[in-house]
């Protein structure tokens, strides 16, 4: 068991880790005319940038479909990226940016310094000039807290 979870912990990080890269130099590189659905007002529920978390989750459940016989370091990686995909859901697009109002803005302090972190990403809607690419690892700076 103490395996498994180290697995999905690994799942979990190297989701962050690329997901940090890949936002950064593909979403705001060459893959910009798809990324950029998400930095521009939409009329539509879904974005071309939706794309992006078909590809990460047909990953995951590759993994956990290769692993699932042994229940081996790929089902559990697979399992810790499914886990980072749900609670990316949760907190990007229902916390942030509010797809579905299932709860209100972010209230603690660690929630607030990611909603920081994220509303200066999209400061900007040029795929150049783009700050913080991460979701959960951000600059410490948007962690402290604003004088009244």
């Amino acid at each position: 068991m103490v395996k498994a979870v180290g697995f999905i912990l690994i799942g979990f990080a190297a989701m962050e880790i690329s997901g940090w890269a890949i936002h950064k130099y593909l979403m705001h590189g060459p893959l910009w005319t798809i990324h950029k659905t998400h930095h521009q007002p939409s009329k539509s529920f879904f974005e071309l940038n939706d794309l992006f978390s078909l590809l990460f989750g047909s990953i995951a459940v590759l993994l956990i479909f290769l692993g699932l016989g042994q229940l081996d370091y790929r089902f559990w990686m697979g399992i810790g990226i499914s886990l980072y995909g749900v609670l990316y859901f949760f907190l990007h697009d229902v916390m942030i940016h509010r797809r579905l109002k299932w709860f209100d803005r972010p209230g603690n302090s660690f929630l607030k310094g990611i909603f920081r972190a994220h509303q200066a990403h999209h400061r900007t809607n040029r795929k150049e000039d783009a700050v913080s690419f991460g979701l959960f690892v951000v600059p410490k700076e948007y962690f402290k807290e604003e004088k009244k």
